[in-house]
């Protein structure tokens, strides 16, 4: 048993007074989905015959619904374009309760929107409206100080960086905001992509996949070998200084690997069995609730179980959705 009913129960409870900086990549998810019932006679491709759009908040914003989903209160901080699509995201945040005051509309940039094309209940195809270009000098500039603004008003517990590799977290922003939470004495916890993945030093959670961390370190890693996962681990504690190594495996659980005063603590925590529907939105789901988790002083081992529920239970729902605080709480009672 890792924890207790009653003190699963106080961890979650602890969620609700907690309030969480997300910086990141935004994106506008559209869902355009509609009959099959013809091959067109301009190409061998299925015709697809609209009957319903549904817009969602993707990307970083995800992460501040999964955030808010259990009960904390998430604050939103990004650059978008200044288009109709940043529009309807903008109004979109309004509309699911989350506050604009972190966004920053750009005419240098676009609004990334994902199409996603659903035939019959299944996608078919998907259309990537995008600029991956780092931020110029004067959107950073501009984004630096709403986040030290941010820090000032809303004295966040906990920083989460959230990347996509679409131009918002660049070197630069990564160093200054882990320079200025290490000053206030903010945790910070980090979904990282490939290109900046050895910019993040010393922060308290460091939260890669296992196509991430393989890329990023340029390591072979055996998702099923303890001490593969332990090497990986090790690397990113004494190079990045990184205190939290939480990798996800996919159908094999999640491994942690955490700082101790005699050495490292690590451990692989198998997945749960599932019907899995659709794996979109897993990670931010985990990075969400081991932030959340970490903000609220839960034991390394408790935040990657947890965090490996949580993950689990959104994937067998389709679509990018939050995670059902209520569920996750009673599946690990249940588990745990």
């Amino acid at each position: 048993m890792i924890a207790t009913k009653q003190e699963i129960t106080q961890l979650f409870s602890k969620f609700e007074s907690c309030r969480v900086l997300v910086i990141g990549d935004v994106m506008f998810d559209s869902y355009l989905s509609g009959k099959v019932d013809r091959i067109s006679p301009e190409a061998p491709v299925p015709v697809v015959a609209l009957r319903q759009r549904l817009n969602m908040l993707g990307g970083a914003a995800n992460v501040a619904l999964n955030i808010r989903s259990m009960g904390a209160e998430a604050v939103l901080c990004s650059v978008i374009g200044n288009d109709k699509q940043g529009e309807e995201l903008l109004s979109l945040m309004k509309k699911e309760g989350l506050g604009t005051d972190g966004i920053i509309s750009s005419n240098e940039r676009i609004t990334t929107t994902k199409y996603r094309i659903i035939g019959n209940r299944m996608q078919m195809l998907r259309v990537d409206e995008e600029m991956d270009t780092d931020l110029s000098a004067g959107e950073s500039h501009e984004l630096l100080n709403r986040i030290a603004q941010l820090v000032i008003d809303k004295k966040p517990d906990i920083i989460i960086l959230q990347d996509y590799n679409k131009g918002i977290l660049t070197a630069e922003v990564i160093g200054k905001v882990i320079s200025l939470a290490n000053k206030n004495n903010i945790p910070v916890a980090v979904d990282p992509k490939r290109k900046n993945f050895l910019a993040y030093n010393g922060i308290t959670l460091f939260k890669p996949n296992l196509k991430e961390i393989s890329e990023g370190l340029k390591i072979e890693i055996d998702p099923q070998n303890p001490e593969s996962l332990k090497k990986a681990a090790g690397l990113l504690h004494s190079g990045q200084n990184v205190k939290l190594v939480l990798i996800t495996l996919s159908e094999h659980g999640v491994f942690f690997s955490s700082k101790t005063a005699s050495g490292y603590n690590s451990k692989i925590i198998p997945a749960i069995m599932r019907s899995i529907a659709d794996v979109s939105g897993a990670g931010d789901t985990v990075i969400s609730v081991a932030a959340l988790c970490l903000a609220a002083n839960a034991s390394p081992e408790l935040i990657a179980a947890i965090s490996n529920i949580a993950g689990g239970l959104v994937c067998e729902q389709s679509g990018v959705v939050p995670v059902d605080k209520t569920r996750l709480l009673s599946e690990a009672i249940d588990e745990l």
